[in-house]
């Protein structure tokens, strides 16, 4: 028969077994912790004997929890919801509840989950003004410290002073093909591939088109001709028609692929990977509303987005 147990479960367990089921992995968990993984495995070893159960079932991938840990996860997110609460109300008390939260955004894919983010804030805090920076911006952290805006999303985490970035999440990057182009007979594209091909993107420059980056810059190949346009539709309609071919996040155009579209196919053997963060200033990162934010775009995201990954 199970015994009570001898000494109370511990909110920093319940974090952390949260954090494992959000990465799917132990030592992901322990980077977010800022814990290491054997601190982490000993939590879990601590919470299963405070329980005298099991939260997780041995050998599955991905993890899998038992019902206990289904138990505790159910609590861990009522705590967390409970504790950003208090700590909204706090600042509220504090007066630290007003502001302005400018957003720049790189891609207009981004909007489909970021508009319902906002909404979701403006409930919590209403004191708080929000707006939208638009259009394409050469030097979007560069806003951060010019003071026009206060938080930017990118794709690419480039250590500057005086600069905070916090991971939303990661997620593939797949070429776009018309439904009859020659390259679908293909199970995955490289860089090659590209060299007689008109690339569509964004009118930004190179070193933020994750394929330029990580995959064409590096093995010295240019496509054949470039095109731009800043409407995501407007890519994918160019892709169909056999005008070009486009590399953009699998979560942005999903629908289009469901509907059988254009077709995708990975970059690379092992395929193309990229992630979204949200940049603010070191001092805009300590505010109660700002973090609260970026907790909102996170949940958000992962409840909206198909394929997208915790880091």
């Amino acid at each position: 028969m199970l015994t009570a147990p001898t000494a109370p479960l511990e909110f920093r367990h319940l974090r952390t077994l949260s954090a494992i089921v959000d990465t799917h992995s132990l030592s992901k968990a322990a980077e977010r912790l800022h814990l290491s993984q054997p601190a982490v495995s000993h939590q879990v070893r601590v919470m299963e004997e405070l329980c005298g159960l099991p939260l997780f079932e041995r050998k599955t991938m991905p993890i899998k929890l038992t019902p206990a840990g289904q138990r505790l996860l159910d609590l861990a997110r009522q705590m967390e919801q409970q504790m950003a609460e208090a700590e909204r109300d706090l600042a509220r008390i504090a007066g630290g509840n007003t502001g302005q939260l400018r957003i720049a955004v790189e891609c207009h894919s981004c909007f489909d989950w970021l508009m319902p983010s906002m909404d979701a804030f403006r409930e919590r805090w209403p004191e708080v003004e929000q707006d939208l920076v638009s259009g394409f911006h050469a030097d979007p952290i560069g806003l951060l410290h010019e003071d026009r805006a206060d938080l930017v999303i990118v794709s690419h985490a480039v250590k500057r002073a005086h600069t905070a970035y916090h991971p939303l999440f990661r997620y593939d990057v797949s070429a776009l093909l018309a439904k009859e182009h020659p390259l679908t007979k293909k199970t995955y594209l490289t860089a090659k591939d590209f060299s007689t091909e008109t690339l569509v993107t964004y009118p930004i420059p190179d070193d933020r088109i994750d394929v330029m980056r990580e995959v064409l810059i590096p093995a010295r190949i240019d496509p054949a001709k470039r095109r731009t346009t800043e409407l995501t539709v407007a890519i994918l309609q160019l892709v169909a028609s056999r005008r070009g071919i486009a590399a953009m996040p699998r979560w942005a155009v999903q629908p289009f692929l469901d509907r059988e579209y254009v077709v995708a196919r990975p970059i690379g053997k092992n395929g193309l990977q990229s992630a979204l963060y949200a940049a603010t200033t070191d001092s805009l990162a300590k505010v109660a509303w700002m973090s609260d934010f970026q907790q909102i775009m996170r949940r958000v995201s992962f409840a909206s987005l198909q394929g997208i990954k915790a880091f």
